[in-house]
């Protein structure tokens, strides 16, 4: 991703062991709740394994250079006639002659890639084929705009957009601008959108995270401060984004964007909140608080505004560092959440990026374009109270999803 490579890195060293430690909130400095909270019981992570039908249907489409040949953000929402979205941010495309790129292949800041009920891929950019650009972009040329979590309403494609600028030469040099909301027609995915700022006075990150749930759809937002990054909670009624927000303030819900509260530290720039059964939500992440991690983690609370109880480590990333799987330094992974479309109770299905720190022409993401391509895996929960009937559903469900299109989710 040549730009903002250094902003998402969330991992340098490698391990190809999944662990079932639980990491303490005192180790990891956690926002801790009301001494009135109480934390609902957190499943067991008795296993993972890489869900190869969505790499490979990803795999086999970027390699034949059509389109899409590698990009990052992953979010995904199913569509009306039983297609699948999925949104990327920084994005490749063609041409492509696997296992590398040319240094003159097309780079654009954000794209969609839809799959249809036939299995046919397809990419949608802005521009034309011989001059490709974004999908969408900001008034002023100089900005670019990175994908939030996509949802579908109504007939509208909702797409929360974060709008950053260039503050020098270095790949460093760039600043948050503000965030706004995109809502696309499901039907011509290719006409331009409607943009409408979302709120903007406290400088935080949102549409990170959209999960409707009950009359409410809950909108995520991440606040940078140096190194760390803090989770807040919004919410508007129905499932309307541009409806007013109201922020959670630890105790109540409030108009004003001033009194929102962090519910959580240590959490990284993309991440995913969705609801596993009645009265448990999943808080999912890479490790947050340290330059290189390669740890999944997931934190469990009692509504969609948390608390978040200790972090529970879910998987680690066998790709980054020099002991990793491509032996490379400059390899790391990030911006991990869950698909609920495809998840059960018991099965999650997780993605997350790879990329390197080499992102020149002729470096690690043009030698190799396995590198800048995204990675699932499901993760296996064991519930300490299982109905055993509702546990034989759920086993394997993530794996099947594959094999046809999604069910309908709110998501």
């Amino acid at each position: 991703m040549p730009t903002g490579v250094a902003y998402r890195v969330v991992v340098w060293r490698v391990s190809r062991l999944l662990v079932a430690l639980v990491v303490t909130s005192a180790a990891l400095g956690l926002v801790m709740p009301s001494p009135h909270a109480a934390w609902p019981a957190a499943p067991v992570v008795v296993g993972a394994a890489p869900l190869g039908c969505l790499e490979t249907a990803l795999t086999d489409y970027a390699n034949g250079g059509t389109g899409w040949t590698g990009g990052d953000s992953t979010w995904s929402a199913p569509l009306p006639d039983d297609r699948e979205l999925f949104a990327f941010s920084d994005t490749f495309l063609g041409p492509i002659t696997p296992p590398s790129r040319p240094a003159d292949a097309a780079f654009v800041h954000n794209s969609f890639v839809v799959r249809d009920a036939t299995g046919r891929w397809s990419t949608v950019t802005g521009g034309t084929p011989e001059r490709p650009a974004a999908l969408i972009a900001p008034a002023d040329p100089a900005h670019w705009f990175w994908l939030g979590a996509a949802t579908f309403s109504g007939d509208a494609l909702q797409v929360p957009l974060t709008e950053w600028r260039s503050t020098g030469p270095g790949p460093l040099d760039f600043a948050f601008v503000g965030s706004s909301l995109a809502r696309f027609d499901n039907h011509e995915l290719r006409a331009p959108p409607a943009v409408s700022e979302l709120p903007r006075s406290r400088g935080i990150q949102w549409g990170q995270w959209v999960q409707p749930d009950g009359g409410w759809t809950y909108v995520y937002g991440v606040e940078s401060a140096a190194t760390h990054k803090y989770l807040h909670v919004a919410r508007v009624a129905g499932g309307d984004l541009r409806r007013p927000f109201s922020y959670w303030t630890g105790q109540a819900w409030s108009a004003a964007e001033s009194d929102s509260v962090r519910v959580a530290d240590h959490v990284s720039a993309e991440l995913s909140v969705h609801r596993l059964r009645d009265g448990v939500y999943l808080l999912t992440t890479m490790l947050g608080g340290e330059l290189f991690s390669d740890r999944l983690v997931g934190r469990f609370g009692p509504s969609p505004a948390g608390p978040f109880g200790p972090a529970i480590a879910l998987y680690r990333t066998p790709e980054s560092g020099s002991a990793g799987l491509y032996r490379d330094a400059d390899v790391y992974t990030y911006n991990a959440h869950v698909h609920p479309e495809y998840s059960t109770s018991t099965d999650l299905v997780i993605s997350y990026d790879v990329n390197s720190l080499d992102t020149s022409p002729g470096g690690d993401v043009y030698r190799r374009v396995s590198i800048y391509r995204p990675r699932f895996v499901v993760v296996t929960l064991r519930w300490n109270r299982d109905d055993g009937a509702s546990a034989e559903r759920d086993a394997g469900a993530a794996r099947r999803a594959c094999a046809s299109p999604p069910a309908p989710s709110p998501r």
